[in-house]
């Protein structure tokens, strides 16, 4: 539902996303944008009759939190960084070096 609200790049409602959302019942995307506006994810503004669903933040941000999540609850933080760093991509691993030296991405 996320990647269907980040594609319509605005506020839109729950039958714009079921569009999006091959199969899908109007009721189960109903239900579903109430458990993300509950957990925060997705704003729910009334409009009209209706109500649009708009996300709070970007892509980015929202798996960028889950990241932070998971460290969290990873215990041993130095060890989960350090397994995590080791598994990276030669190319991961100089796009992370450019981001913690406040190079922007994409500089060789």
């Amino acid at each position: 539902m996320l990647s269907a609200l980040w594609a319509a790049g605005g506020p839109v409602t729950a039958a714009v996303v079921q569009e999006s959302v091959p199969g899908a019942a109007y009721t189960t995307v109903l239900t579903i944008l109430t458990r993300l506006c509950d957990k925060g994810l997705v704003t729910r503004r009334r409009e009209g009759r209706g109500h649009v669903y708009a996300p709070v933040d970007d892509q980015a941000g929202v798996v960028a939190a889950g990241m932070h999540s998971l460290l969290d609850e990873g215990g041993d933080r130095a060890a989960v960084l350090a397994r995590f760093v080791s598994e990276l991509s030669d190319e991961d691993e100089q796009l992370l070096e450019q981001v913690l030296h406040g190079e922007p991405p994409g500089r060789e």
